[in-house]
This record gives structure tokens, C-alpha cells and sequence, in this order.
């Protein structure tokens, strides 16, 4: 698993800074790529506070905008 998501991290070209051992400290990623990251966080922390949430169903939201006159 590590492996595979190494090869992702490519994907955003990390610049890493290292210790005088080599050994990775800390990470520099373009601006634009460091916000839709944590965008993306702040998405699936919001996911999973609502993971208990009650479900409504597709029919019953089109049902509701409808009678809102939203649809």
C-alpha cells in the first residue's frame, strides 16, 4: 500500500527538504496544489461528521426542490 501511494505523491512534484542524515523533514508543494489538498480535507472531515446523518433518498430531495419551486 505504501508503495502505491508514494507513487501518487509524484503526481503534486514534492520538493523534499532533508536533515544531514538525508532523511525527509519537510515537504514544499506549489501553492495551488497545497490549497486543493486541503480543500480536499476540509471536504472528507465534513464527510465524516456527517457520516451518521440520516440518508435521504434521491426521489425525496427532487420531491422537496420541487415543492420549493427549485426544480
Amino acid at each position: 500500500m505504501a508503495k502505491k501511494a508514494e507513487k501518487n505523491y509524484e503526481k503534486y512534484s514534492p520538493q523534499y527538504i532533508v536533515d544531514k542524515s538525508g532523511k525527509k523533514k519537510m515537504v514544499l508543494l506549489k501553492m495551488e496544489i497545497f490549497e486543493n489538498l486541503i480543500e480536499d480535507l476540509q471536504d472528507l472531515s465534513l464527510v465524516a461528521e456527517r457520516r451518521e446523518d440520516p440518508k435521504v433518498s434521491y426521489e425525496e430531495v427532487r420531491k422537496e426542490l420541487r415543492e420549493q419551486g427549485k426544480l
